[in-house]
């Protein structure tokens, strides 16, 4: 009998072994689900970072064409009478320094001889600044708000009487984190004044 007593109590010894052998398998295995987990968090959280620095960088090193503090109604109007003197429409790029596409596409008209040029014989050019300095509301209803409908930048295109004659959304022009040299030549072709 004391044989049998034996026996039992170390079976269940084992068994209470393996059970929490087996709980301790199973807790390891979850804190290592847990750690994956972190870690990939991590690592689309340090992605993240990465790529609000280098877009902090870019935009640091490109030319900064909005001015917050110019007179939007009374500069358009000095281009209207410069535009029906030169017979050019009107280019006006709205959007502002804060905005990554914006500063590119500035710098991507500067830089591309062939685009420049284009402009420089058709457009007279305007910077419309929309920031939280300077949201130029008067101006911006009198085109429609283009802004809240279609994001920045955002392009109206004026004739040389002052006319609003299209509104272009931008990222139709884009090609990854650019623009599409083709895109922008048919805009900037289909909107200039006819000969």
């Amino acid at each position: 009998m004391k044989r049998s007593i034996n026996i039992i109590c170390t079976l269940g010894f084992l068994l209470a072994g393996n059970l929490i052998f087996a709980q301790k398998d199973t807790t390891v295995d979850e804190r290592e689900k847990d750690k994956s987990l972190l870690v990939k968090t991590d690592h689309k959280e340090l992605d993240l970072e990465a790529k609000k620095k280098a877009a902090a960088e870019e935009k640091a090193k490109l030319p900064k064409p909005y001015d917050a503090k110019a007179n939007a109604e009374k500069d358009i109007k000095a281009l209207i009478a410069k535009a029906k003197k030169e017979n050019k429409n009107i280019m006006i790029q709205a959007g502002g320094n804060w905005c990554i596409w914006c500063l590119r596409f500035n710098q991507y008209v500067q830089t591309t001889p062939e685009l420049k040029k284009l402009v420089d014989d058709n457009y007279l050019y305007y910077h419309l600044n929309w920031s939280p300095d300077n949201k130029n509301e008067k101006i911006f209803a009198k085109y429609g708000n283009p802004g809240d409908k279609l994001g920045y930048p955002v392009f109206i295109v004026l004739d040389k009487n002052g006319k609003q004659i299209h509104t272009q959304d931008s990222a139709v022009l884009e090609d990854g984190k650019g623009y599409s040299l083709e895109k922008v030549k048919t805009f900037f072709n289909s909107w200039k004044p006819k000969s």
